[in-house]
């Protein structure tokens, strides 16, 4: 079975039937998910606030923010615009991601990115808006 992130409909169903006092079981088997899925998210994603304790809990979309910037937090090229700029630069002038990831270190950069990473980004779909997947020395 495939990995398959929650998104934000499921996280309000978690939070309608956690606030119906459902137990994590009966949530887990509506959801289609393991119950340890339900309970990972529910830990990662749950509220806790000293000043104002009423408010403490789960909420669908506060979880969905905090797994978007997750998510953002991992992708180094959307992130750092300098960086996908030098890649994207050293792509047009021929250079394979391998050469591009080995000399980044060389060059002062203090981020690291591996060519698996690169070669991600340009078969996915912003380096597929770029059209960079026709200035790799050899295609897949």
């Amino acid at each position: 079975m495939a990995h398959t992130e929650m998104d934000l409909c499921e996280r309000r169903v978690i939070e309608d039937m956690l606030n119906a006092k459902m137990p994590i079981r009966r949530i887990a088997a509506e959801l289609g998910r393991h119950r340890s899925t339900v309970y990972r998210e529910i830990k990662r994603n749950a509220i806790s606030d000293e000043e104002l304790p009423e408010l403490n809990g789960y909420y669908g979309m506060v979880a969905q923010k905090e797994a978007l910037a997750r998510r953002a937090r991992r992708r180094k090229l959307l992130r750092l615009e300098a960086l996908r700029q030098a890649i994207v630069d050293r792509l047009k002038a021929g250079w394979s991601p391998e050469q591009i990831a080995g000399r980044l270190g060389f060059e002062g950069l203090d981020v690291r990115i591996s060519h698996e990473t690169i070669y991600t980004w340009v078969y996915g779909p912003e380096g597929r808006a770029d059209d960079l997947a026709r200035h790799l020395p050899s295609r897949r």
